[in-house]
């Protein structure tokens, strides 16, 4: 609770940002965040006096565990306070607050393009501190607990409980310079393209944290200047490699990035699959192949990577591209970045198991072992990357039949909970699809997918 409280005071300050928007553009809407600001940082602060003595040993690993889900749940639920001040109703308020905060990128809000300016930065920097959010978590807490791998970046297996912690907060320090310093930087590609600056850092905000909130309906269709959806793109891209390495590559070490398994085999995927549509709406499509390998890219890269930008409605490409695009809602970035989904470095792990198992069917006697980058895949390691992979597709299939009773078609049922939980951002279908939103949603679907995309990103 005492964590929690220091936590509600920051959110309540980075309030203020979105208010001093609106009184720099003389909106009365100022008035909302000022007084969601108050009540949120009135809280933390009560909260942090009553509790202020007891955290004296630091948290454990359970404390840290439930620290992080309450955390999660409850950010969510006071960054909903300026959209209700405003007149957006309870489900949709919670519903694009979670989803900002969990960088799925999921809307109920339409005409984007006249909504007031402090409302479309707070949705932003939701984003943008939710993405920093999951990397923090997954650099200090998931070593510990051993889920599905990040094992992988401990560097220390002895004397644990004292090397991790140090070199955790050495490293938090670099994460937030590094991302801070990519913000800027996708800032300044974005008005080098000639994106004015209130576009530019909106939509540098929710690039970097692969969250996809846009400034207009449009999204980067608005947008008319090809350069400005590569620059996309590229950080697109950057927000899903690992930010460890990252901040090596930053540092004079550029050469770990691509020595990583996981790196290498996510700039093939994209490549690959880019291509192949690429192909496809030039031969199908009757697409320039300048425009067909822009628009395949921007979109394969955005779903893979779990943005949720949209150039276009691509559902409207045909039927194979429902099912391709349906199978990259699951795929993910990189472990240790902003991205949702399953991971890459999951997928690998996955088909190293599966590819030793039949080596041993095929030769019984033989002793085989598999690796991922110098590391062997324990038996453990195997397990937990498993089991992760059953957790998450019985997570999508009970929300897709919990889903269809709210008379939803199979495409949207099955579309929105992968989008969800992978905190994707667009569905398929005419209602949810890249060219559509969730406001037609019922409540009580709005209510369960916020669930799915608090359950995706924890």
């Amino acid at each position: 609770m005492n964590v929690l409280g220091f936590l509600y005071v920051g959110l309540a300050t980075a309030m203020l940002i979105p208010a001093i928007v609106d009184v720099a553009q003389k909106n009365a809407d100022w008035q909302a965040f000022v007084f969601s600001a108050l009540l949120t940082g009135t809280i933390g602060m009560l909260l942090s006096i009553a509790v202020g003595g007891s955290l004296r040993e630091g948290l454990d690993t359970r404390q840290t565990f439930i620290l992080t889900t309450l955390a999660w749940s409850s950010l969510p639920a006071f960054g909903a306070l300026p959209f209700l001040w405003l007149g957006v109703g309870y489900a949709d308020a919670v519903f694009e607050a979670v989803s900002g905060f969990t960088t799925t990128g999921s809307t109920v809000l339409t005409g984007l393009d006249s909504l007031p300016p402090g409302l479309l930065v707070w949705r932003s920097i939701m984003q943008w501190m939710g993405g920093i959010g999951i990397i923090v978590m997954a650099i200090v807490l998931l070593p510990f607990l051993r889920i599905g791998g990040m094992q992988l970046f401990q560097s220390e297996n002895s004397d644990r409980s004292e090397k991790i912690v140090s070199r955790s907060v050495e490293l938090i320090r670099l994460l937030g310079l590094a991302y801070m310093f990519l913000t800027v930087l996708c800032i300044a590609a974005y008005l080098f393209t000639g994106m004015e600056l209130f576009d530019a850092f909106n939509h540098a905000l929710t690039t970097i944290a692969t969250g996809g909130y846009s400034t207009h309906d449009a999204s980067f269709a608005y947008f008319k200047n090809p350069s400005t959806a590569w620059v996309a793109v590229v950080f697109m891209v950057i927000g899903a490699l690992p930010f460890v390495l990252i901040i090596q590559a930053l540092r004079g070490q550029p050469l770990h990035l691509w020595r990583d398994p996981q790196v290498r085999a996510l700039i093939g995927f994209l490549a690959l699959v880019s291509l192949t549509l690429t192909v496809y709406l030039g031969v199908n499509m009757n697409f320039p192949f300048d425009e067909a390998l822009l628009n395949a890219t921007f979109n394969v890269v955005s779903i893979v990577t779990g943005t949720g930008y949209a150039l276009g409605d691509f559902s409207q490409w045909g039927a194979p591209l429902v099912g391709i695009t349906l199978m990259l809602m699951f795929v993910g970035g990189c472990t240790g970045s902003t991205t949702g989904g399953i991971k890459i470095f999951r997928f690998l792990v996955f088909f190293g198991t599966v590819r030793a198992h039949l080596r041993r069917m095929v030769r019984p006697n033989r002793i085989m072992s598999e690796e991922y980058s110098g590391t062997r895949l324990t038996p453990e390691l195997s397990f937990s990357v498993l089991a992760f992979l059953v957790v998450y597709m019985g997570s999508v299939g009970v929300i897709t039949v919990a889903l269809s009773f709210f008379d939803l078609d199979l495409i949207t049922a099955i579309s929105a909970a992968a989008t969800s939980v992978g905190n994707v951002g667009p569905g398929l279908g005419h209602m949810i699809g890249p060219a559509g939103h969730f406001a037609p949603l019922p409540d009580g679907a709005k209510w369960l997918l916020s669930f799915a995309m608090l359950v995706g990103r924890l």
